[in-house]
């Protein structure tokens, strides 16, 4: 009897299907991606020394633009109908808490309209979020 010594082929692996599956594989989980985009208008928040990190309980959050425009969750709210609003909004809400994120340069007028029309829809409490100014 005799054995086949076993021999070894001369043949390379061939790794063209290997890369051409990781590259679908990646074409695809980027296509599919889901990255996350902030649609709100741009607002540039003042600083506060006394600044306060929030815990996570998501607030009803009003935005007031540098031009005076009121908005909630991308959506814009006329001034005069402002406090209808937001007694809707806070009543299906089991915290009754109003954020309000204003652009520097947006009027006091237009901040004390929004404290004052949530205030009278029955919010808790309301608070003016800013930013911690860098170097402190």
């Amino acid at each position: 009897m005799q054995f086949e010594a076993s021999h070894r082929s001369d043949q390379a692996l061939n790794l063209t299907p290997l890369i051409d599956i990781v590259f679908l594989l990646l074409v695809f989980f980027m296509l599919t991606a889901h990255f996350v985009r902030d649609d709100g208008l741009p607002v540039d928040l003042p600083d506060a020394v006394s600044a306060e990190a929030m815990n996570n309980d998501k607030p009803l959050e009003i935005v007031i633009s540098l031009s005076g425009e009121i908005t909630q969750a991308g959506s814009l709210i006329q001034p005069e109908e402002l406090e209808v609003r937001l007694a809707e909004l806070l009543s299906t809400r089991v915290e009754k808490r109003v954020v309000i994120r204003g652009d520097d340069g947006a009027s006091l007028g237009d901040c004390v309209k929004v404290l004052d029309a949530a205030r009278l829809a029955g919010a808790a409490g309301v608070d003016i979020i800013t930013e911690h100014p860098a170097g402190r």
